[in-house]
């Protein structure tokens, strides 16, 4: 496919996200009707449907119509390319630009500008003061893709040279001692011999570092109370070198887990609600389920099909999460409360709630990391059971 046949297939895509299907089902859907697309093509039209949706509200309020097409032409202006190379130039691209087409709207609204739902907005401010436009132009771009080294099987410098062999690039993470930085071929990861043998795993710096900041003499079990595909799991097992319980609310979440365990050389034990003991764990981790604010770049969708009531329902259950948690803790025990999310609400303003109710709680460390070219926007406290006297 050519560059114009690209561009033609992401304004047709857009079409169908603008009709109200999710950019998974329209990808999906332009694919299947388009066997001849190669694995390159489908690549480069993925990455044009995510930028557009990256910057969708700013790129739809400078266009005169609300369409794929207009929504494509305000993003390659953007990126300040020649438009004439794509419209125009074959049947196979879209048709010639018109002059109306070209002037593009101011954007009035700053929650706009800034590619932030409008009621979001004040919110978003009052979490990232002097940092809320620079976080919001970060989430415009897309994200860099990091690797967790897997120290039960190897180490860093085996892993550069391993998955140098399969033509993937990477380097050393400045801050995070199991991170790598894939700087070229990530597109290869999942094929490769260091992610089928179980030596890296794909998991974001920033989370990498809140299991790594764990530095604690704790005693006893572990568990992971919301391990989902269980990538902090499988972290904490290569971390602690012991056993991991892992649970999830939804035990479909994590079906492959046996899968990823035993690639990995992990011992991940899964436990079911009804089996959870009281005053049992030594550590309990909680990446609860958020907003997801600090990693939009890698989930666009996320950043616009939130509501302010499915917001309000995610501060309700990370609140129940925290005290059901609590209660699984051994006095001297420690809890680990994490988001991926850079919103106050559900960060600091959670376990300050969480501080106040229960008085036999203290906090030992609080962390706020925004998305940059490090790694996503995450938070994580760490909090300690006091023992009885």
């Amino acid at each position: 496919m050519t560059p114009s046949a690209h561009i033609a297939a992401t304004i047709e895509i857009l079409d169908l996200i603008l009709s109200g299907q999710s950019a998974e089902v329209s990808i999906n859907k332009w694919v299947r009707s388009n066997r001849f697309a190669g694995s390159s093509d489908r690549r480069a039209i993925r990455d044009l449907v995510f930028d557009a949706l990256r910057q969708k509200n700013s790129l739809i309020k400078q266009s005169n119509s609300i369409s794929g097409r207009a929504w494509v032409i305000a993003l390659l202006q953007g990126q300040g390319v020649n438009l004439d190379q794509y419209f125009g130039t074959s049947e196979y691209g879209p048709p010639k630009l018109t002059v109306s087409e070209l002037n593009l709207l101011p954007v009035e609204r700053e929650s706009d500008l800034h590619d932030i739902q409008d009621w979001l907005w004040p919110k978003w401010k009052e979490s990232l003061g002097k940092d809320a436009e620079n976080v919001a132009y970060t989430l415009k771009k897309r994200a860099n893709i990091f690797l967790r080294v897997n120290t039960n099987k190897g180490n860093r410098e085996q892993s550069i040279d391993t998955l140098k062999k399969d033509g993937i690039i990477s380097e050393p993470h400045p801050n995070v001692c199991t991170a790598l930085k894939v700087t070229k071929g990530s597109r290869k990861i999942r094929n490769s011999q260091a992610y089928k043998t179980g030596l890296v795993e794909i998991q974001d710096a920033s989370s990498q570092a809140s299991v790594l900041s764990i530095n604690l003499n704790q005693n006893g079990p572990i568990l992971d109370f919301c391990a989902g595909g269980g990538g902090k799991a499988l972290a904490l097992n290569a971390y602690f070198k012991q056993p991991i319980y892992a649970h999830d609310a939804n035990v479909q979440r994590m079906k492959d887990l046996p899968l990823r365990a035993k690639r990995s050389g992990s011992d991940i034990r899964i436990v079911k609600s009804e089996n959870l003991k009281k005053s049992f764990y030594g550590l309990v981790f909680c990446d609860v389920p958020c907003s997801g604010s600090g990693a939009w770049r890698r989930d666009p969708e996320g950043k616009w099909s939130l509501t302010q009531k499915k917001y309000e329902n995610l501060l309700l259950m990370q609140e129940d999460i925290l005290v059901t948690a609590a209660n699984l803790i051994k006095p001297g025990g420690y809890l680990v409360y994490a988001t991926c999310s850079v919103l106050i609400d559900e960060n600091g303003s959670q376990v300050r709630k969480f501080l106040k109710n229960f008085s036999e709680w203290t906090i030992e460390e609080e962390n706020s990391l925004i998305p940059n070219s490090l790694g996503d926007g995450f938070y994580f406290s760490i909090l300690k059971k006091l023992a009885k006297n």
